[in-house]
């Protein structure tokens, strides 16, 4: 039989290539997702802090609705020609 590894739960290793397996506990607390893009930062000496990263296009988008009236917009696209 395969000899299990001794580890302490919800702890992890860097590896060769500098990655890093994020046990799913901690995930679910912090509300990640599998594919969601993250951005890591130090924060001090032995700790890396990741936070998700916001897409700013998805943020503001919509929020200039009402701001131009129907067609006006077409209408100035119409005057670059």
């Amino acid at each position: 039989m395969k000899e299990v590894k001794k580890r302490r739960r919800g702890t992890t290793r860097i590896s060769s290539q500098h990655q890093v397996t994020i046990p799913v506990d901690a995930l679910r607390a912090a509300g990640l997702e599998t594919g969601e893009r993250v951005i890591a930062r130090a924060e001090g000496p032995g700790r890396v802090v990741l936070e998700r990263a916001t897409d700013v296009l998805a943020e503001f988008a919509g929020t200039l609705t009402g701001a131009y009236m129907p067609n006006e917009l077409d209408e100035l696209r119409r005057e670059w020609d």
